[in-house]
């Protein structure tokens, strides 16, 4: 787990980071490791906004590059990453955000009884996949339907799964960005910061102007139609 140097202590709460990667691979990430580096600017994005002032925010390192079949590796990269959190901050509430691999690791550690739920981005969901661990939790996903690395269908579909197993789901359709979520990057980086404070109880949901209990629903909601929440600064 990468933290700031030095983590500042006490946090109210915090934010753990997960890259993307590829279904088979043995092999460590590289040096120069482009999903790990797509990540930042999603990093920097919630250091700079104020309602997250006082939570940490941190990366989780992988041991390999691949999910690896019935291995599952980086669900135990994340669950290692969270109690390394634990033994330097104590049971802190935590959201998970991860991109496609990292996003498919976030929401299976999402048992971890510090984590209150998942920003899941391109999110690779294949059929399939548990939900009954998110009872309670609340799991948002952001895609763009034109991705032809993960599919948005299978996230709607996983969406829909996890609100039967008493999940609160939010589904988010983003206009571009495709896989890599370069495209209207700011976009993907305020919505992203917007349902992360959602997840730590610091803000409600993003949503289309309805009630904030009209928020959680199945159907996924176009970015273009979300209103900004009212902000709730912390103090």
């Amino acid at each position: 787990m990468e933290l700031p140097r030095p983590p500042f202590l006490p946090a109210s709460g915090a934010v753990l980071v997960l890259h993307g990667g590829r279904a088979d691979s043995l092999t460590p990430p590289p040096l120069l490791n482009l999903p790990g580096l797509r990540m930042k600017p999603f990093a920097r994005a919630l250091d700079q906004d104020p309602l997250f002032a006082d939570v940490l925010i941190a990366s989780v390192r992988y041991r390999m590059r691949g999910w690896n079949g019935s291995r599952a590796d980086p669900v135990q990269d994340t669950r290692s990453a969270l109690e390394e959190l634990r033994h330097v901050a104590g049971p802190l509430p935590v959201a998970l955000i991860g991109h496609s691999m990292g996003a498919r690791a976030a929401l299976r550690a999402a048992d971890d009884p510090q984590v209150r739920g998942v920003v899941a981005l391109a999110p690779w969901c294949p059929p399939g996949e548990p939900v009954v661990h998110l009872a309670g939790r609340t799991i948002m996903a952001l895609h763009d339907e034109a991705d032809r690395i993960t599919s948005a269908t299978d996230t709607w579909n996983y969406l829909a799964r996890a609100r039967a197993a008493q999940a609160r789901v939010r589904g988010i359709r983003m206009p571009r960005g495709h896989h890599a979520m370069i495209r209207d990057a700011r976009l993907w980086h305020r919505l992203t910061t917007a349902c992360a404070a959602t997840v730590l109880g610091l803000a409600p949901p993003p949503g289309d102007g309805r009630s904030d209990a009209a928020a959680w629903s199945t159907e996924p909601v176009d970015a273009a139609d979300i209103t900004p929440p009212t902000r709730r600064l912390p103090g």
